[in-house]
Order: structure tokens, then sequence, then C-alpha cells
């Protein structure tokens, strides 16, 4: 996935055959259990999607890191949704992911195929503890 993040950083896909989106993961603290963990410049979210017009067959969505940011990286109270906006840019279905209370390094979320009712964007956002870090999105066009 390092690959990938490294190859389609910052770029938007349609869904006509697959798109690989990667956005940037800033530095950024959160407390838990009372204590400070701190997550440091390097870490991507990268979304992948795979269809035809509104008919999604495959779609994830994970977090890769990379230099000091691999080693030293753990997500705790994470979770991945997948949400969906018409062309109004006006969000008609969201799928909340499981919040994960344990502390990972790679979180990754796969969602079931499905056949979208409206043209617009598909979306991963990333969660930590409650706080979106990240997002990205694919058009969904004909």
């Amino acid at each position: 996935m390092a690959l990938a993040a490294a190859t389609a950083l910052g770029t938007a896909g349609t869904a006509s055959a697959s798109a690989v989106g990667t956005a940037t993961i800033g530095s950024f603290s959160y407390e838990l259990h009372g204590v400070g963990v701190q997550v440091p410049v390097g870490c991507f979210l990268t979304h992948r999607i795979e269809g035809s017009g509104r008919r999604i067959t495959d779609q994830f969505a994970g977090v890769d890191c990379v230099g000091i940011a691999a080693t030293f990286s753990r997500f705790c109270n994470w979770r991945i949704d997948f949400t969906y906006t018409d062309t109004d840019n006006r969000t008609y279905r969201t799928s909340r992911g499981a919040t994960h209370n344990s502390c990972s390094g790679d979180p990754l979320r796969h969602a079931a195929p499905q056949v979208l009712p409206k043209y617009g964007k598909a979306c991963a956002r990333f969660y930590v503890n409650g706080r979106q870090r990240a997002s990205q999105c694919h058009s969904v066009v004909k």
C-alpha cells in the first residue's frame, strides 16, 4: 500500500474502472487514558474503489505510514466511515465503521459491493478518538 500511496498522492479518480487516491494525515496528538499520544508526519489514508458507474464492486480504505511514522504510529479508538454524496454535495448515505478500541499501526476497512442510487462522490473518512483526521473522495460518474 505504501507504493500506492506514493504514486497516487493527492489524486482522485472516477469509478469507471478503478481509482486509487491518497490523502496526507498531518501530525496530531490525542489523549488515551490520560496519556498523550503523538502521531508524526508520514501517514496516509489510501482509498481504492472499483466498479462502473454507480455499481461499486470493491472498495477499501486503510492507513499506511512511512519512515519514522511507520515505527512510532499507533492509532487507538479509530474508525473508517464511507460516505456518499450526490452531485449537489448532499450526503445521502453514511456507512459508519466500527470503532476499534485497540491500537493499530495499519487500520483497514473493506466495504461490501453495492449499487449507489445517485451519482456524486464516494469518500473514505478516517477518525481517531472521535475526530476526523483525513478524508479522500472519488467521483462516481457514468
